[in-house]
């Protein structure tokens, strides 16, 4: 998996929120659908790029399988987000000082 996998499956807002509602907790996708106007095989495709992406996990129980966010697909997003950290402190020091310039 890589950064690119895991953007483009996070890109389409669809996947954004199916990922959010397993983020409050595992489910099927009967339950994932429900106040969603998708269609069952729509939301298989969708949860088949998040399991490429490694960002959903599946676990069968009996015949039903159940969903929930993988961390290990996040720990990705992590660390490249703290490539990234260093740059804010900076930043925002920097608007602070143009904001209390701007209050002359």
């Amino acid at each position: 998996m890589t950064e690119t996998q895991i953007f483009k499956a996070l890109a389409d807002p669809t996947r954004r929120a199916i990922f959010a509602k397993l983020a409050s907790g595992g489910m099927n996708a009967s339950a994932l659908r429900s106040g969603m106007t998708i269609s069952q095989p729509a939301m298989s495709q969708h949860l088949s790029v998040l399991r490429h992406a490694r960002l959903v996990r599946e676990q069968r129980q009996g015949r039903f399988v159940r969903y929930e966010v993988d961390p290990d697909g996040l720990a990705v997003v992590v660390d490249w987000l703290a490539r990234y950290r260093a740059y804010w402190p900076v930043r925002i020091d920097t608007l602070k000082t143009l904001l209390k310039d701007m209050d002359l």
